[in-house]
């Protein structure tokens, strides 16, 4: 997805994210907070971009946890394509020397007023707090509320209808990785649920992906928490329907 932003005033971004909902909703937000931004699925596609010369971001956000090329090797090569503003953007936080290398962090989910007093600010740090158990919204208002006054109704819909699709194909992953007791997939497919399904608000099943995450090796946990993200998948389907009737 290349320059869906119609405003040129603020910093033009490059966002490298693999995980399509992160990638949807942080796009969308910064596009109608006037910023031009360009995506890119993983690190080698994003040099790609870089060293074709077409656009030079202000600002480079970067998901900690890519396939393939990634990390400080990542950022190193950025470096050299004069990418003075890099800010780490991650479901869990990195480790120190990963942040060190770069000029900022924020954790999955963060809202937009996070986002631009990070990019207001020079060589920033910030803190923000890991999902709890007691955050089990389907969706949490004020995400969604804030969604209802930047986009269109269609638009939020777009979006919960993505999230929605991808929960279908996790579950699917899930039960795979489950079967073949394959726990760092189990734990790889945690991560992307909650970071996608936190940046949208979608708290029940960002719950349980950092749940996956973080107890890939309790299996049999696991697998009750596999009906668990189904129940919260199928919730999620009744409040698109309700909220945003076709």
């Amino acid at each position: 997805m290349l320059g869906i932003g119609e405003k040129h005033e603020l910093a033009t971004i490059l966002l490298i994210d693999d995980d399509l909902v992160s990638r949807e909703v942080i796009a969308t937000v910064l596009t109608l907070h006037g910023h031009m931004v360009h995506s890119a699925e993983d690190g080698n596609e994003a040099l790609k971009i870089l060293e074709t010369g077409t656009i030079k971001p202000g600002v480079v956000l970067l998901d900690t946890q890519l396939p393939g090329l990634s990390g400080p090797e990542l950022i190193a090569k950025l470096r050299q394509l004069d990418q003075d503003e890099i800010i780490l953007i991650s479901g869990s936080t990195p480790s120190d020397d990963l942040i060190a290398a770069a000029d900022g962090f924020l954790l999955k989910p963060f809202g937009p007023e996070d986002l631009q007093k990070l990019l207001s600010q020079h060589n920033p740090k910030i803190d923000q707090p890991e999902i709890t158990d007691s955050e089990d919204l389907v969706i949490n208002p004020v995400t969604l509320a804030q969604f209802r006054q930047l986009m269109t109704e269609a638009t939020v819909r777009e979006i919960y209808a993505a999230v929605v699709t991808d929960l279908h194909k996790r579950l699917v992953a899930l039960e795979n990785a489950l079967a073949t007791a394959d726990k760092d997939e189990i734990r790889r497919i945690g991560h992307a649920i909650k970071g996608g399904c936190g940046m949208a608000g979608a708290m029940q099943a960002a719950r349980l992906g950092a749940f996956f995450e973080n107890r890939s090796d309790q299996l049999d946990n696991c697998r009750d928490a596999l009906q668990e993200l189904y129940s919260a998948t199928q919730r999620l389907e009744r409040m698109l329907e309700r909220e945003f009737p076709a």
